[in-house]
Order: structure tokens, then sequence, then C-alpha cells
């Protein structure tokens, strides 16, 4: 059995068409969820942001807990492509329950949102935690890890811009002016064809590195020993200042091209153009970053947008093609370096194997969702706060300059100095590109050993 075997394009589309089948449901939810339960359902906006709060608080907790099941899995698929087999069909019919709208009370229909939304989160969570961890069984290579990710966040984008730019006219052809018909109609067409696209993932994929780690230990022990791992730790608080900074900047986007700009009706165009850079960054990121070494790359590459992003603060608002074009480039760098934020985790679980012996991709990657969920909380809190404390009338045409300040910040200075702490943090991050690959060597040279040991052949499942 081959231990760092180079992947073939076919096998690199097939692993991105599950993130886009997350991308085009999730996306759907993101943009227009909020929207469609005060403005189409009738849900109160108070009760809405209190289910959203205690729905991401119960994914806390349900992370870490599918992900160790996930380490526990043992078929002859593999331990992380039958969870797509497994709930892609929940999946999509969680989709289409949660942009129903009863014909009922209003106590049956809040009751109802929860029900469902709790659902689709606790889905979601089932078929993403075992999605993300499955790179670290598909091969060792690590150059192989970067490209497979440059596929799936290429493939996620072009997921993301087809929900941006079809959703909505979708709704509208589909509801004949009913949004609670379009809504439903349209949902259940990206529900059908996330279900397809993970069943392809499924079949267009190989689990070739099984861990011969044993199962005994419970949940709390696993925990333990990630939490002494130092490269996780790092890890961890990096992704939480991520997604903090990149969803600080993206909630303040149409405050900035609305007050600042001027120019509201431009808000398509300005994130259009950005979701396009960034595929292109997703897609050349092997090509373009493969031949340094990961972690100053990384550095190299935050510094160079954190520059772009700050120098759009001084622009003023009639420089308003030097924004868009900075505003594109930034984006392009910025998900330059998104392969390599998920590669680092396979890094981790590789790093953990050959340190404790014990091979913890669920725990490791559903900790990191964790993270990234943690950080879309904090990012979207934090600009709900700044605003209030600047008294942020909104829909008022004039804004004070101290709002106009304050959002110009929150669209550049307050995320640039997050990614500059991300920067610094890399600075004591000890998984190098060499480092990595001679873990890599190592694991798999032990591996080849105990498949040439009679007892334990028979414990590798093809």
């Amino acid at each position: 059995m081959t231990t760092c075997s180079v992947l073939g394009k076919k096998e690199k589309i097939g692993y991105g068409l599950g993130d886009m089948a997350s991308a085009l449901v999730w996306q759907t939810a993101t943009l227009f969820l909020a929207y469609f339960y005060t403005d189409v359902y009738g849900l109160p906006a108070a009760i809405m942001g209190t289910m959203f709060l205690l729905v991401r608080a119960l994914d806390a907790f349900v992370d870490p807990c599918i992900g160790a099941l996930v380490d526990r899995t043992r078929t002859r698929h593999g331990r992380f492509r039958p969870w797509l087999l497994w709930f892609a069909v929940p999946f999509g019919v969680c989709c289409l329950i949660t942009f129903y709208v009863p014909d009922a009370g209003p106590t049956a229909k809040i009751l109802y949102a929860c029900f469902t939304y709790t659902l689709l989160s606790l889905v979601y969570s089932a078929i993403n935690v075992p999605y993300c961890a499955m790179p670290g069984a598909l091969t060792l290579d690590p150059r192989e890890r970067h490209s497979l990710q440059s596929w799936r966040f290429g493939l996620s984008f072009i997921g993301g811009l087809i929900v941006t730019v079809i959703a909505l006219p979708l709704v509208n052809w589909l509801g004949e002016g009913n949004a609670q018909k379009g809504y439903f109609y349209a949902m259940s067409l990206m529900g059908l064809l996330g279900v397809v696209l993970f069943f392809c993932c499924f079949a267009m994929t190989r689990e070739r590195y099984y861990s011969a780690a044993d199962n005994n230990s419970s949940m709390l022990s696993d925990l333990k020993t990630l939490a002494r791992n130092s490269q996780w730790r790092i890890i961890f608080f990096f992704n939480i200042l991520l997604l903090t900074a990149v969803v600080t900047r993206g909630s303040a986007t149409m405050y900035y091209v609305k007050y600042l700009l001027l120019r509201p009706e431009l808000v398509f165009a300005f994130i259009v153009s950005g979701m396009a850079a960034a595929l292109l960054g997703a897609l050349l990121s092997e090509r373009l970053l493969g031949k340094f070494d990961r972690v100053r790359a990384y550095q190299w590459t935050i510094i160079s947008f954190v520059i772009l992003g700050s120098l759009i603060f001084f622009l003023p608002p009639t420089a308003l093609w030097w924004i868009f074009g900075i505003n594109i480039v930034f984006s392009f760098l910025q998900n330059l370096t998104t392969p390599l934020q998920w590669t680092m985790f396979s890094d981790v679980v590789d790093y953990e194997e050959q340190r404790s012996g014990r091979r913890l991709d669920g725990l490791v990657f559903s900790t990191a969702l964790f993270a990234i969920k943690f950080g879309l909380a904090l990012g979207g809190a934090l600009v709900g706060w700044i605003l209030a404390l600047v008294d942020y009338l909104p829909n008022q045409p004039q804004q004070s300059t101290g709002v106009l300040t304050t959002i110009n910040a929150l669209f550049t200075l307050i995320p640039s100095a997050l990614f500059l702490a991300m920067a610094l943090l890399l600075c004591i991050y000890k998984l190098n590109s060499r480092r990595v690959a001679g873990i890599a060597s190592e694991l798999a040279r032990k591996r080849q050993q105990r498949e040439e040991l009679p007892p334990l052949v028979s414990a590798i499942q093809e």
C-alpha cells in the first residue's frame, strides 16, 4: 500500500465537491437565514438572535463529541467517508425543512424554527467534521494535502459564488411573488444538489491511511492529550483570531460601502469581485506558495494583506477604483493562505501521532471547527458592540464623523491588527515544511513496519 501517494486530479476534484456541497447550503443559510427568519418566517428578531447564540453554544459541546466518534469509526470504507454516505440525505432534508414555514401559531412556529435550525446545525457538524479531517487519510504527503485544500476551497468558493449570484433570483422565480414558497423550493434544489455532490465526494475519494492506534481511551483523555500539544494550542488561538478578523471585516463591508462610499448599489459588485479574487487565490495557493516554507510563506502573505487592508483606511471615498482594486488584491492574498490554514491541522494530527502515538484526526478538526465558530460569534458580536458604543443609527444617510471613522476602522484597521497578531503567533509555531516532511517520512516508515507484522496486517482494512 502506498504511503505518500500522489493524488490524481479526479480525486482532488472529488474531495473539493464535498465543500462545494456545504457551501451551496451553508452559504445560503449564512447570507439569507437571518433575513428569512425575521422578514419571511415572522420570527421576532430577539428570539432569532437568542436561538443563534444557544445553538452555537450547543455546537461547542457537540463538535468534539462527533470528532471523538469519528476517531473511533472503523468500516470497510474507512473512518471518514462513511459519514458522508450516512448524513448526505439527512443534511439535504434538514436544509429543506429549515426553510419551510408551517401554518401554525406563533409559539408552534418558534418551536419549529428552534428544532429545525438545531437539527441543521447538528447534521452539518456530523458531515463537516469527518469531511474536514479526511485529507490525513487520503495522503501523508504535505504538498499533496496543500494541493487538495486548494481544490477544496476553489470549488467551495465556486459554490458560494453560485449562491450569491442565483439564490435570490431563484427565490423570486420559483416563488412567483410568494417568498415563503420561493425560499422553500430554492433550498430544496440547493439541498438536492448538495446531496448529489456529497455522494460524488464519497465515490471519487479513497482512504489509504488507517491508524493502528487503540481506541480504548476516553474522549476526556484524548482532550487532555491534545491540550498538552503546544502546536495545537497555537493553531487553535490562531484560528480564533483569523475568523474574528474575517467576520469583523465581512460584517463591516455593507456599512462601509453604504455609508463611507455612499454607493449602496455597489455592495453586490464589491462582494462578488472579492469572491472571484478569493476563488483564484485558493486555486493558485499550492502553485504559488507550495515551493516555499509554509510558515514563512504564511507570515509574509499575512503581512502583505495587512498593509493593503490598512491602506484602504487612509483612502478618500472618492478613490473608488483604488478601493475596489486593493480589496480585490486583498481578497486574493487572504485566500491564497486559506488552504495552508487547513493543511496545518493535518500537520498537527501527524505531530500528535509522532508525539503520543494517538492519531486524533476527528478531535483535532472538531476543535478547529469550534475555534472557527467561536471566531464567527466573536467577530459578529464585536461589530455590534463597537457600533453600539459610538451610537450608530441604522438607515440614516448622514452618519456622524465618529461613526464613519469607526466603520472605516472595522473594515480596515481592526481586522489588520488581528491579522498582525496571527503573523506574530506564527513566530512560535514549529511545524515548518522541513519538520512536517520529516514527521511524514517517520510515520510512513512506522506504518510500513506495522504492515509487515502478520498480527497487524488484518487490522488494516482495505
